[in-house]
């Protein structure tokens, strides 16, 4: 798998530069309508061809580095190690094996080893987190209504 990550928070410096470049780039796509664009590495003088939806990837990366957000790039087809998927929900290992094999998330073995689908572990999270805030919105909903936040 191969993975790019920028696991360390950016520095205050970097997150200024950051921010400034990712307000020019979001200019710029504006106005770029082609599937394809050259830029111009100043230090070498080099063009390079790039996609734009290079270019769009590259302006999220910047707008998360700004916000001072470590960074993770995965290629979507990516299977993790059970491990890895437990570290992305946060949760122990042996917490996500009981939610492989009670099949809130499929899996593959290859050998005596589980593998899922990266995205299915990001949409996983995304559920869970849509989850808890409900329960939450339901439970301050429920303290109001028993006069839990009257002064």
């Amino acid at each position: 798998m191969e993975t790019l990550s920028l696991s360390k928070k950016p520095s205050k410096s970097e997150q200024r530069i950051a921010e400034k470049s990712h307000e020019a780039l979001s200019q710029i796509l504006e106005r770029i309508h082609a599937t394809m664009t050259e830029i111009e590495i100043e230090e070498t003088k080099e063009k390079l061809q790039i996609p734009s939806r290079a270019l769009e990837l590259l302006n999220e990366i910047l707008r998360a580095m700004s916000q001072g957000k470590p960074i993770s790039i995965v290629p979507v087809a990516t299977e993790v190690t059970t491990q890895k998927a437990a570290e992305i929900l946060g949760c122990s290992r042996p917490h996500l094996v009981k939610l492989l094999e009670n099949g809130e998330l499929d899996f593959i073995k290859v050998g005596r080893h589980r593998r899922i689908k990266f995205e299915d572990v990001v949409s996983y999270k995304q559920k869970m987190k849509a989850k808890q805030k409900s329960l939450l919105i339901e439970m301050m909903n429920s303290d109001e209504e028993l006069g839990g936040y009257d002064s």
